[in-house]
């Protein structure tokens, strides 16, 4: 009969200090291409937004706020046609 012999404490903690370094060498090496692959695919930064449109002359700012206020009701269902004309003859006089 062949009696084996338990593990040293030594050669345990070899064994694990060699598995942990795989295991963080391994972790490191994907976490490298990882960060590579985000920066290549990242998108450019988006060019200057486009201005928004100047308001025709003769308008003010507040006539083109309550323009698109009206226009959101309009488009809500909230006002009716007749209602939104009314209303924008009013507002560009």
């Amino acid at each position: 009969m062949v009696r084996r012999s338990r593990p040293s404490i030594l050669g345990s903690a070899v064994r694990t200090a060699g598995r942990t370094a795989i295991i963080a060498g391994t972790a490191t090496a994907v976490s490298g291409k990882v960060a590579a692959k985000q920066a290549a695919g990242a998108a450019p930064p988006p060019a200057e937004a486009p201005a928004e449109a100047a308001p025709p002359a003769g308008l003010s700012a507040g006539a083109m706020e309550q323009l698109q206020k009206l226009a959101e009701l309009h488009k809500a269902g909230i006002l009716t046609d007749d209602e939104f004309a009314t209303q924008k003859a009013r507002i560009l006089g």
